[in-house]
């Protein structure tokens, strides 16, 4: 098959600023996270997320049919593996979105071309890294595509493969850029590659359960059939300890990437603690952290990171609150 090389921007740092700013306006999560990162590797986990952001953009359109998103997520696989140009996928992708209500996540997918011009000026071993997580999220996607509706996964098994091709293989990509920034980490690491997983699982688990309200509107659902959401909270709350064992793995010399992780985790443990407090919400906004909370949290991992004992203590303190029974 042809190869279709990105043209490259006549202005890189005009590509940066578009990736930054986008970032902003479609996660604040990751916008306040990914700046924290040594600027070495701030950039292509930045793009990665906005690659991810793509698949999961198409995943989310509900006036899409499963056939309509597979076809959408091949074509932009194809586009990030070369396989044919990257308008390929751009024009029908916005034709099949026309009526979607996201500004800026449509702004994303017209500047396709820009975050692959970024992701062409990242070290080969990265593109080769973030061309598998994208590979394995768009077929895994593909795959589900056909199982969405209102009752659920059939099991366990398959809620944990889901979120696995949705953010799992993300622990993964992100353990392969962390180790090759850091030769200690990358021997910590060896054995405990499975953590890696469970912290991608974690987060996306925290989103299923916050956003099920409009998921069921919509007549889907990512829950396991027959599961209860205490018992999904305690299986999401052994996630988050196998995550918190990932941090700590990360040496506190790498404050950036431990502060990364670190918040990320903390506001995933903390909206899990206050879903476990409800036992009915209609709407993600009632379990939402407040942005004073997530600011006060913000300045808390400043100092967090530098200590083992204090990372714990604020796992185990929220902890108790999930797992009530």
């Amino acid at each position: 098959m042809n190869s279709f090389q990105m043209s490259p921007s006549e202005n890189p740092s005009t590509d940066l600023a578009y990736q930054k700013a986008i970032l902003s306006s479609v996660s604040r999560t990751f916008a306040l996270t990914i700046p924290l990162l040594p600027s070495i590797i701030e950039k292509v986990v930045g793009n990665t997320y906005l690659l991810c952001r793509i698949v999961d953009t198409i995943e989310d359109a509900a006036e899409l049919d499963p056939q309509t998103k597979q076809k959408l997520s091949q074509l932009f696989l194809d586009a990030v593996l070369e396989k044919v140009p990257v308008e390929f996928f751009v024009e029908p992708c916005l034709e099949a979105l026309n009526h979607y209500g996201n500004q800026d996540e449509l702004d994303l997918i017209a500047h396709t071309p820009t975050v692959l011009r970024i992701l062409h000026t990242c070290s080969r071993d990265d593109r080769v890294a973030v061309s598998r997580c994208v590979s394995i999220m768009s077929e895994g996607m593909s795959y589900f595509h056909g199982k969405q509706t209102q009752a659920g996964l059939q099991n366990l098994q398959e809620f944990e493969k889901y979120c696995y091709v949705v953010a799992g293989v993300v622990g993964e990509l992100l353990t392969t850029i962390f180790s090759k920034h850091s030769a200690e980490f990358a021997k910590r690491i060896q054995g405990h590659e499975d953590l890696a997983i469970a912290f991608g699982q974690a987060l996306q688990m925290t989103n299923i359960l916050k956003d099920s309200p409009e998921d069921r509107a919509r007549g889907v659902s990512w829950k396991p059939v027959g599961m209860s959401q205490q018992q999904l909270l305690a299986i999401a709350d052994e996630k988050l300890q196998d995550s918190l064992n990932y941090i700590l793995l990360i040496p506190k010399e790498e404050l950036g990437i431990r502060r990364f992780c670190f918040l990320a985790f903390g506001l995933a443990v903390m909206t899990l603690a206050k879903i476990a407090k409800q036992k009915e919400f209609s709407d993600k906004e009632e379990v939402k952290l407040s942005r004073k909370t997530v600011m006060a949290f913000y300045t808390f991992t400043k100092f967090a990171v530098k200590s083992d004992a204090l990372m714990r203590i604020f796992f185990n303190r929220f902890s108790k609150s999930i797992k009530v029974i």
